[in-house]
């Protein structure tokens, strides 16, 4: 087992901004992350946008600049979410993963379709 990464596309849907990036995949963080430079490029200012205060995996707190909302491709899915800005390269969290039906196979370190639901993504809403 090792790193997964994931070629995704993000989208600022307002400034019809997109872009194609490379994202570690990671099932025990929750959000969507980018670099600032990637926010930047999709017509975000990150002075201007609201803060989130995050626990890191050492534990300190840190309040982050949050963008959206964002469109986030992968395979023949989407959805809309907002993204932390931090860190050196961007991370794809739980929640975009579990929004799409993405299942992560740590033994060949890919990202796919849930096989269970291969046309249309399935969600618990209970």
């Amino acid at each position: 087992m090792g790193v997964t990464y994931a070629e995704i596309s993000i989208e600022n849907p307002f400034q019809k901004r997109r872009m194609d990036i490379r994202a570690l995949v990671d099932s025990g963080s929750v959000f969507l992350t980018v670099p600032e430079h990637v926010a930047v490029q999709l017509g975000f200012d990150t002075e201007e946008v609201g803060t989130r205060e995050v626990i890191l995996a050492d534990g300190s707190r840190k309040a982050v600049p949050m963008i959206g909302p964002l469109r986030v491709y992968f395979a023949d899915r989407y959805c809309d979410l907002s993204a932390l800005v931090m860190g050196d390269e961007a991370l794809m969290g739980a929640v975009p993963m579990e929004m799409m039906d993405l299942v992560l196979r740590p033994a060949t370190q890919r990202l796919e379709v849930n096989p269970d639901s291969p046309f249309i993504p399935v969600a618990l809403a209970k």
